[in-house]
């Protein structure tokens, strides 16, 4: 059984969750970062240097980053269509996973804690809605993909979905004001209709 160390409600941690249980895989979930603790514990340490989550323990293997860990288990478990072994549509995949984490994540971060995560008294509003405009920008982007195909994957729904998948749970859910992206919102829903979505992202955001 593979082990997963993290909070359930940590977008990253939800990546791999999904993962595994799109792929059927079994997962012993252990609580770790936020107000869990244990990343700083030597144990913890010796599997995870960086002191975050989630990392993951495939036997002998442990690795961290939650998408080279997404990446491993589409490789080591997955099949056709969910895992693109064809090297042109596993690289488009690769790109909008990237994308993700390096696009998105920072202004992502900035309207999570200023609408959620942090005490009302701590949240900064100003930045709350610069985020959230750049926020929109990007995701522009993603809806102009969007309008020709169904996935970011391609045709059918695979590892370039899952990042940006567990951050659109909480754009749709948090109380913002959003734009209107039909195409993106078309795409939400459809991984919204999906089992292991609704059982492993669509739970608490706190």
């Amino acid at each position: 059984m593979l082990k997963v160390w993290g909070r359930a409600n940590s977008t990253n941690v939800r990546k791999v969750l999904w993962c595994a249980d799109e792929l059927g895989l079994d997962v012993e979930r252990l609580d770790a970062g936020g107000e869990f603790g244990v990343v700083n514990d030597s144990d913890y340490r010796a599997l995870n240097p960086n002191g975050l989550i989630p990392c993951l323990q495939d036997g002998a293997l442990v690795l961290w980053e939650s998408n080279a860990i997404v990446r491993y288990l589409m490789a080591q478990y997955g099949a056709e269509p969910l895992a693109a072994h064809d090297p042109t549509r596993r690289a488009e995949a690769d790109k909008w996973m990237d994308w993700a984490t390096s696009m998105l994540t920072a202004p992502f971060r900035d309207v999570f804690l200023n609408a959620v995560r942090l005490p009302p008294a701590q949240r900064d509003a100003d930045l709350r809605e610069q985020g959230i405009a750049e926020c929109a920008t990007l995701l522009a982007r993603v809806d102009a993909v969007l309008a020709d195909q169904p996935w970011l994957s391609g045709h059918s729904m695979g590892m370039g979905d899952i990042p940006l998948g567990c951050m659109a749970y909480a754009w749709f859910e948090m109380p913002i004001e959003r734009p209107q992206l039909k195409h993106l919102e078309r795409w939400y829903q459809r991984l919204t209709e999906r089992n292991a979505y609704q059982r492993q992202v669509m739970t608490s955001l706190t």
